[in-house]
């Protein structure tokens, strides 16, 4: 029992974190710290209710996506930048996806991370009154693709890279929200097969409903936070999210140095 309720709160705090500028491999690494998963399965586990997200996302945008009546052109417009920034991620990842994860996947990095980057977007907020930019353009796109790679440091948020990025750059919040849920797709899918094709263990039947439930869980979490977030965006700004940043990062610093 206690192991299901792990897994639907796991699966709560990757569908609420995933697509806000708060990092969820940062919230999964603090809250792993208390629940008794294996650590092989854990990863797998963390795998399965990335996917979730990762479909909540595509049925959100699946217009955006594949739409019914789009030109060869258009096609090419939107997914040839959403690729290319996808691309220069995939290989910085490849390059140095391993040795950040076994180095710095840890609750100082995170909380570190974590006010860095809060500090950051409040600074962007406070001096980037007009960002009005609504198309990307190549260069721009593989400039976000370089800024994404911060996010292999748990604690920087994929999401608050490249929406850190696109502020910087001019862009509008709606349309930094919004680029930045195109690129999860690819991004997000790539980074979870390869994680699984690394994944040699078995299954038991409860493990693959523990599975099932974080899936779902994190599904469901996802595709309600995503909506709510591009409303709030629309009307708002991300100094909310700066400032939750800084404070669980100093709170996780006070935890776990007394």
């Amino acid at each position: 029992m206690m192991d299901i309720l792990n897994a639907i709160i796991l699966g709560i705090v990757e569908g609420v974190t995933e697509f806000l500028p708060i990092s969820s491999t940062g919230h999964l690494i603090l809250f792993n710290q208390w629940f008794n998963f294996s650590e092989e399965f854990t990863k797998l586990f963390d795998i399965v209710i990335q996917s979730g997200a990762i479909l909540a996302v595509i049925i959100i945008f699946w217009k955006d996506l594949w739409p019914s009546k789009w030109s060869f052109g258009e096609l090419e417009n939107k997914w040839g930048k959403i690729l290319a920034a996808f691309v220069i991620t995939a290989i910085v990842g490849l390059l140095f996806g391993d040795i950040v994860q076994e180095k710095l996947f840890n609750a100082y990095v995170v909380a570190g991370a974590l006010i860095f980057y809060g500090i950051v977007l409040l600074i962007i907020e406070k001096r980037n009154s007009k960002v009005t930019k609504q198309e990307i353009s190549y260069k721009d796109a593989v400039i976000i693709g370089l800024v994404q790679s911060l996010a292999l440091v748990p604690g920087t948020s994929r999401s608050g890279a490249t929406i850190i990025g696109l502020l910087l750059l001019g862009y509008a919040r709606p349309f930094a929200a919004k680029f930045s849920f195109l690129l999860a797709v690819p991004t997000l899918i790539a980074a979870s097969g390869y994680s699984l094709l690394k994944y040699n263990n078995g299954l038991s039947g409860n493990e693959v409903m523990l599975l099932v439930i974080g899936f779902l869980v994190s599904l469901v979490s996802a595709y309600i936070v995503s909506k709510w977030f591009l409303s709030f965006i629309s009307k708002n700004n991300f100094v909310p999210f700066a400032w939750y940043r800084i404070v669980l990062g100093v709170l996780v610093l006070i935890y776990f140095l007394i």
